[in-house]
């Protein structure tokens, strides 16, 4: 889950940046690092997703495909059915 958290983190930083820097400057060592290391985020997410081995709500795994913000929404979805039950009155 530790990982999830990190590469999630890091996804949708790099996605910002990469569209800051399309939208601004548009500097090419920027794209081709912000490139690099979102896509290996992305595919980190999309890996720590599918070996969670604690039963997950349905969409999780698909939430993961989503590009940006997919790893924040498989962690919602994730964490939301870890959490322990609330003690009702």
């Amino acid at each position: 889950m530790r990982t999830l958290r990190i590469a999630a983190a890091v996804e949708a930083a790099s996605l910002t940046l990469l569209l800051l820097n399309l939208f601004t400057v548009h500097t090419g060592a920027i794209s081709s690092l912000g490139g690099l290391v979102h896509g290996t985020a992305y595919l980190t997410v999309i890996v720590a997703v599918f070996l969670t081995p604690a039963p997950a709500r349905s969409g999780t795994k698909g939430r993961a495909f989503i590009p940006g913000i997919g790893g924040l929404l498989a962690l919602r979805v994730l964490g939301s059915s870890h959490s322990p039950p609330q003690p009702t009155d």
